[in-house]
């Protein structure tokens, strides 16, 4: 492989590391939530509908046990192809899918069990039919019940981590992403659209959005990295899901110890000094 002095001599320019992890975020090939369900979670057993509208199949909810554990478990889907896709809505959740999660996270606050939540996708679907059913509301509420669990709540980012989309899911205890994942409030192309009017420069709308692993730890918007396997997560499934293991496990272990109204008030608390900043 050509050194980046060899590319450059070349008259080729390397593109923004933001860049590249936006793409190995999208890679076609990198495992996605219910890849990573069943190499972590045993007997799990998929919960459906909101009991208001329907089933969103962009999420995927239910029980399951991890390392001697009840569990419940809330992850965006994409799919993987055509037809997955297509039933997956490309992973873009509509209010029921926000609904059914809340209602798994109120069964799980009910009989205490902990919650993990799996990000991936690239933003709540926009279409027409999911506004007249209330998506900002349905997001809003997420926003504010989650903040409210008085139980262990973790948040992963395994991939794209998009806007409302997945904070709907993210309002966490702990919040980790994966090394080559990507978390922002706006896609690179889109954020490229409004600000430069152009979005062929999704690149460099990337850079800016400092969407990175390592740039949202800089500012303390996550608490933790979890390392991929050499060329990213979907070279090596099995190693990416023990990598995720081995920090589930270390997250439960700090939170075993919290009282309910500690779990409340260290999430308000994370969450409180997101933006904060001083001369």
């Amino acid at each position: 492989m050509d050194s980046p002095e060899n590319l450059k001599s070349a008259g080729v320019v390397e593109p923004h590391p933001a860049w590249q992890r936006v793409q190995l975020a999208r890679h076609p090939k990198r495992p996605h939530s219910l890849d990573y369900i069943e190499r972590l979670f045993t007997d799990f057993q998929e919960i459906h509908g909101d009991r208001l509208f329907g089933d969103d199949a962009a999420i995927v909810a239910g029980m399951g046990w991890f390392e001697g554990r009840s569990i419940m478990v809330i992850a965006e889907q994409k799919g993987r192809d055509t037809k997955q896709k297509v039933f997956r809505n490309f992973g873009m959740p509509k209010p029921e899918g926000y609904r059914k999660a809340l209602r798994i996270m109120q069964l799980a606050a009910k009989f205490g069990i902990p919650v993990v939540t799996l990000l991936d996708t690239p933003g709540a679907y926009p279409g027409i039919d999911a506004e007249e059913r209330g998506q900002a509301e349905a997001i809003a509420r997420n926003l504010r019940e989650m903040a409210r669990l008085a139980i262990p709540v973790i948040a992963v980012c395994i991939g794209e981590g998009g806007s409302g989309g997945a904070l709907a899911l993210g309002v966490a205890n702990t919040v980790l992403m994966l090394e080559n994942a990507v978390y922002s409030v706006i896609s690179p192309e889109s954020c490229a659209a409004i600000i430069y009017r152009d979005s062929g420069k999704a690149e460099q709308a990337a850079a800016a959005l400092r969407m990175t692993a390592e740039d949202l730890m800089s500012l303390a918007l996550i608490d933790g990295i979890v390392p991929e396997p050499p060329g990213g997560a979907q070279e090596d499934p099995v190693a990416a899901a023990e990598n995720l293991r081995l920090a589930l496990i270390e997250c439960f272990g700090e939170l075993a110890n919290m009282t309910a109204e500690q779990l409340v008030d260290h999430r308000y608390q994370k969450f409180r000094k997101m933006g904060s900043f001083f001369a």
